[in-house]
């Protein structure tokens, strides 16, 4: 069960940080439901290249860190505590990003009318609630 679940959080995150990677050399599916925008449409932000490169390098750590935490490969320079709370991190990154921010992303948001607001609902913030009781069922099993 433990490889079952490092698993899993290592393809979830894999594809996530490719998705990035792909943004980032210039594709576009996906891009415009990618970013909160104002109830007029504009996004909240927009991310660059540094910002793109720093999120997919990003999640690929974290899949590494449940591959570690699931003991299928072995950092033999980094603490096991250090391990253990990156996981801890990760998971309660991703429970308080499904929660949102009671404006524009998470399950308790109020703008609900874009196309971000509309994936949000129904892909990434079950996704992120996914990912955070995965990450924490890991560190009770593992």
């Amino acid at each position: 069960m433990v490889i079952l679940i490092s698993l899993l959080l290592f393809a979830i995150f894999l594809a996530l940080s490719a998705i990035h990677v792909y943004w980032l050399l210039g594709g576009k599916w996906g891009l415009a439901a990618s970013v909160p925008t104002h109830a007029e449409g504009q996004p909240l932000f927009r991310p660059g290249p540094v910002a793109m490169l720093v999120v997919a390098g990003g999640l690929l750590l974290m899949g590494l860190a449940m591959l570690v935490r699931g003991g299928l490969i072995q950092i033999d320079w980094l603490p096991d505590r250090v391990g253990e709370w990156s996981v801890w991190a990760i998971a309660a990154i991703f429970l308080l990003r499904a929660m949102g921010d009671f404006r524009y992303v998470g399950f308790f948001k109020k703008e609900k009318g874009s196309l971000f607001a509309r994936m949000d609902t129904k892909y990434f913030s079950p996704l992120c609630l996914l990912i955070g009781c995965l990450a924490l069922l890991l560190l009770l099993i593992a």
